[in-house]
């Protein structure tokens, strides 16, 4: 717990500075919201899965670009975390340093219930597998199998699905309606490390080929 505690501090030090730096100011109270939402929903997940299962909790703490990944979903890893940090820079001089945007406050209101949309999603997710770490790689050592139920019934990535759920939402609740333009970029990242997931698990976990017969999408029924 010390550990998660002591990662979430330094996360939120570089959030802080990718979002208040650009922006100029301290008074800007979307982006203290949405660090106020992330932080007590992440430590709630957090402290959940060290009663329930603490094993999820320790690989989901492993770096997404450590272990023993191939290099392409490494860096397919570190591109995603560049781009974020970018992302988040160019919100926060849309919304606060220069407006070039607007966004209501009902629609700041749906970015909002997009983002806990996101983190109740998770939820469901990780109940159902105990193998959502955030590496991409098979855990043999830990006997994984493949997961057929919960929200794996309807999409075979539905941790990456949920995850859509935050990137519509984030901009919409810092007040950054260019930051949607951000999507054109996210997705394919996103969808890129999805299906290096499943070369992965196509080629290593016995039973997946069956399963992504029977389950046809990826990250959002009827669309992909």
């Amino acid at each position: 717990m010390l550990k998660s505690l002591l990662s979430t501090l330094a996360l939120n030090i570089v959030i802080i500075l990718l979002l208040f730096v650009p922006a100029g100011t301290l008074a800007w109270p979307q982006a203290w919201i949405f660090l106020v939402v992330f932080n007590a929903c992440s430590q709630a997940i957090g402290v959940w899965l060290l009663r329930t299962d603490p094993a999820l909790l320790k690989a989901r703490m492993q770096s997404p670009v450590g272990g023993d990944q191939r290099p392409r979903d490494r860096a397919i890893a570190i591109g995603i975390f560049l781009f974020f940090a970018l992302w988040l820079v160019f919100m926060a001089l849309d919304a606060e340093r220069f407006g070039w945007s607007y966004v209501p406050v009902w629609g700041q209101a749906i970015g909002l219930l997009l983002i806990l949309a996101a983190f109740w999603g998770w939820v469901g997710v990780l109940r159902a597998n105990s193998y959502a770490a955030t590496t991409v790689r098979v855990q043999a050592e830990r006997g994984q199998t493949v997961i057929s139920t919960g929200p794996y019934a309807h999409v075979r990535h539905p941790m990456y699905g949920w995850s859509l759920a935050l990137m519509i939402g984030m901009p919409l609740m810092l007040g950054s309606l260019w930051g949607l333009l951000g999507l054109t970029v996210a997705v394919p990242l996103l969808a890129a490390r999805a299906l290096g997931e499943e070369e992965v698990l196509f080629g290593g976990l016995p039973g997946y080929p069956d399963y992504a017969a029977k389950v046809r999408w990826r990250l959002v029924p009827g669309l992909w």
